[in-house]
C-alpha cells in the first residue's frame, strides 16, 4: 500500500498540534513579535528551539552523536542555516525518510529540556 504524500507544511502543522499541549512548549504563533525572524516558526521550550521546518524539511536539535548516526544511516544531513557552516547538533531530515517526525521531535524536546 502506498503512503499518502503530505506537504511538509501540513505535516509540520500536525506535529505542532501534537506538541502544543506539552507543558512549557511554545509553538509558532505564540510569539507574534517574532514574526519574520529566525525561529519564528519553531517549537521551543525554555526559549530554546528544539524543532522547526526549514526548506520543507524537519530540523531538530539532537546530541552530536545522534546526528552523526542519523547522517551515517542516510536519514538526512547536518543542518546548514544558510551561511555555509553546518551545525553539529542540528539534523535536517531527508523528505524521503521513513523516520517518524513526532519521535525525532520528542527526542529533541528531551535533549533541550533543562535537567532539574
Amino acid at each position: 500500500m502506498e503512503r499518502k504524500r503530505v506537504a511538509p507544511e501540513e505535516r509540520y502543522g500536525q506535529l505542532v498540534a501534537v506538541f502544543e499541549a506539552e507543558p512549557g512548549v511554545t509553538v509558532p504563533g505564540d510569539e507574534p513579535q517574532r514574526a519574520g525572524k529566525f525561529g519564528a516558526d519553531a517549537m521551543k521550550t525554555g526559549g530554546k528551539i528544539f524543532a522547526m521546518l526549514a526548506g520543507g524539511r524537519l530540523v531538530v536539535k539532537l546530541p552530536r552523536a545522534r546526528v552523526d548516526a542519523l547522517v551515517e544511516a542516510g536519514e538526512g544531513e547536518r543542518f546548514d542555516p544558510g551561511h555555509g557552516r553546518v551545525m553539529r547538533e542540528w539534523f535536517s531530515l531527508d523528505p524521503g525518510s521513513a523516520l517518524a517526525w513526532d519521535g525525532l521531535a520528542r527526542e529533541a524536546l528531551e535533549f533541550v529540556t533543562p535537567r532539574r
